[in-house]
């Protein structure tokens, strides 16, 4: 994409050393320009309307006002994308994960370090958000106010299949969404979603509260059936192992992916091997990751499906997936449950039909 001058950015922290050493470390890298400010409002209000910025780094432990309140009220009146950094200590991880589901594009977790490399690696990543972010975000499109969950659907065991999902930037609100129109009965679920380590516990028990399957942070070893969805740790590699209706989590190694640990590859890698039993999903995300897994899923006789282009927040790893061939279908994210059931149940019935 062409561009006109370097990306404006808007990093709003209390902490004046800080907020200054990351905006000029941004400015080094040559195509981004960073202001800095604090989160005070009229100071942020001044800087919207003169800086025009493209996208907003706000700092997650402001004390001039409640952080939450100030993403709701960007993602209202000035909707550009907001990345929010933060620590991943106590309460800090459950903000964070708040945060993504009120509309923040993504997390990026700051350094323990304070040292010149730790702020170099720190502001790199930073970088390669915020370029994705300019690039490839969208609003997003939830489930419609109202919407209710599809009774399970007759004909199929749900003890015999397993649902394996990967999602990264936007994925926390796609994730709410889907498992939001899952029934109690829907098959097994095992869930890569990219996320720094120490976030994925918060995470999974907010899922939980939102849906009628059971949702936790994954444990070696758990046993998956239907009614349980699993949330991998985001420091390990998740896989799944055992035998149609007796699934179990496991947890590998944790030598980077596609860049990332865990990886949705290496989860839907280890799912291939039971076919027809599984069902991989993928959705909104920057990157390839999963996409390659998927299509291996394809090519064993799973059920695939890619979150559809109009609901991705960004359409990077469902369309790199559509590309290669390795989505059967696609669909909101809503919809897909529904999409699923249906799908088992039609394959089952002209086996059934055949038996004497």
């Amino acid at each position: 994409m062409m561009r006109d001058g370097p990306v404006r950015v808007l990093l709003i922290d209390d902490q004046p050393l800080q907020r200054q050493a990351v905006a000029a470390e941004l400015d080094r890298v040559g195509d981004l320009h960073a202001v800095a400010c604090s989160g005070e409002q009229a100071e942020i209000r001044q800087r919207l309307t003169q800086f025009h910025p493209e996208v907003v780094l706000l700092a997650l432990d402001l004390r001039s006002q409640d952080p939450l309140a100030l993403l709701r009220t960007l993602r209202e009146h000035y909707p550009v994308p907001v990345i929010v950094t933060t620590e991943a200590q106590g309460l800090a991880a459950d903000r964070a994960v708040r945060a993504a589901a009120e509309g923040a594009l993504d997390v990026v977790r700051r350094p323990d370090g304070r040292g010149r490399e730790a702020l170099a690696v720190y502001t790199r990543e930073l970088a390669e958000r915020i370029h994705g972010a300019v690039q490839l975000a969208r609003p997003v499109r939830l489930a419609p106010p109202g919407a209710r969950a599809p009774r399970g659907v007759e004909g199929f065991d749900p003890r015999q299949y397993l649902v394996v999902i990967g999602a990264s930037t936007g994925g926390t609100q796609a994730l709410a969404a889907l498992l939001e129109q899952a029934p109690v009965d829907f098959p097994a679920v095992a869930i890569v979603q990219h996320m720094p380590p120490g976030f994925t516990r918060s995470f999974a028990e907010r899922l939980n509260r939102g849906c009628a399957l059971r949702v936790t942070e994954a444990a070696d070893g758990d046993p998956l059936g239907p009614g349980r969805a699993v949330v991998a740790r985001g420091d390990t590699h998740l896989t799944v192992s055992g035998s149609p209706g007796a699934w179990r989590a496991r947890y590998t190694d944790q030598t980077p992916v596609n860049r990332h640990c865990p990886s949705v590859d290496v989860l839907f890698e280890s799912a291939a091997a039971w076919g027809r039993r599984v069902v991989g999903v993928l959705l909104t995300g920057m990157g390839a990751d999963g996409a390659r897994g998927l299509l291996r899923l394809r090519q064993c006789g799973a059920l695939t499906v890619a979150q559809d282009e109009a609901s991705c927040v960004v359409y990077g790893m469902p369309r790199e997936a559509v590309r290669m061939g390795a989505a059967a279908l696609e669909a909101s994210p809503a919809d897909i449950p529904a999409l699923i059931l249906k799908t088992l149940s039609a394959r089952v019935r002209p086996a059934a039909a055949r038996t004497p």
